[in-house]
């Protein structure tokens, strides 16, 4: 029995987030520059994706570019933008005969003009797709879109839209940008690295953690299969006792 035959397909997380780690070094240990391991990190987001949607996984989010990215050389934010430009164009009939949706989060029209324009048309070409939606985190972190969420809240509070009363977690999350999806149940961080580096803070408050020491262009099928399975046989309380969560599972 291959891994894939062990997952149980009743017990899938209905969102996955990875941390996509470890190009860098990836290259420098082939004597490469660093874009090289950027370029060879293109076949794993196309297996994980493509892997993700066959096995019935709802979403995918991939942590693509950070807003400390752009602290980065900037011969090596050039060349990211270059790639992502050229892969968003190569990996639209992937997409399409996937029947995967592009959609993005973050800060994305300040992303360089021909990445950006690239990246709306991929979006509208795929926006009819409906088997797993591929999000792609650009130009994002997680405190960016904490603070850009409490300053819409805070101006319709000026405002006079907003009693800041109604302010809950339920009305804060609908300023986020994730509203319309379900938090992750099972976040990946591959190359060894133990943090989660200002991803999705608000989202993963309850999602199991799976790190592996992958490098992400070494990321392959067999090793999402094995986050999956990982994730299924850990017992998820949400604060609860074991014996609490019992019968809500054998329901």
């Amino acid at each position: 029995m291959d891994l894939k035959d062990k997952i149980d397909p009743q017990r899938l997380p209905r969102h996955i987030a990875i941390i996509m780690d470890g190009n860098g070094r990836w290259a420098k240990s082939r004597g490469e520059m660093r874009v090289f391991g950027h370029q060879n990190g293109v076949e794993s987001v196309r297996q994980a994706a493509t892997t993700a949607a066959e096995l019935g996984v709802g979403f995918l989010t991939l942590y693509a570019f950070s807003t400390e990215n752009w602290k980065r050389p900037k011969c090596e934010v050039d060349a990211l933008m270059n790639l992502l430009v050229l892969t968003l164009n190569s990996e639209l009939g992937t997409l399409m005969e996937n029947n995967i949706r592009l959609r993005a989060i973050g800060n994305v029209d300040q992303l360089q003009p021909e990445c950006y324009s690239q990246l709306l048309d991929t979006m509208e070409k795929t926006r009819h797709n409906s088997r797993m939606d591929l999000i792609l985190a650009l130009n994002y972190s997680g405190r960016w879109e904490i603070a850009n969420a409490a300053q819409k809240l805070a101006e319709e509070v000026k405002n006079g839209k907003l009693d800041p009363e109604n302010i809950d977690q339920d009305l804060f999350n609908n300023y986020l940008e994730t509203k319309d999806i379900p938090d992750p149940e099972l976040l990946i961080r591959t190359s060894g690295e133990y943090r989660i580096s200002n991803f999705l803070l608000w989202q993963a408050a309850y999602s199991e953690l799976y790190f592996t020491p992958k490098l992400w262009p070494d990321f392959r099928r067999d090793d999402l299969y094995e986050a999956i399975l990982d994730f299924q046989n850990r017992e998820r309380r949400f604060g609860m006792t074991s014996e609490q969560i019992k019968p809500l599972i054998n329901k």
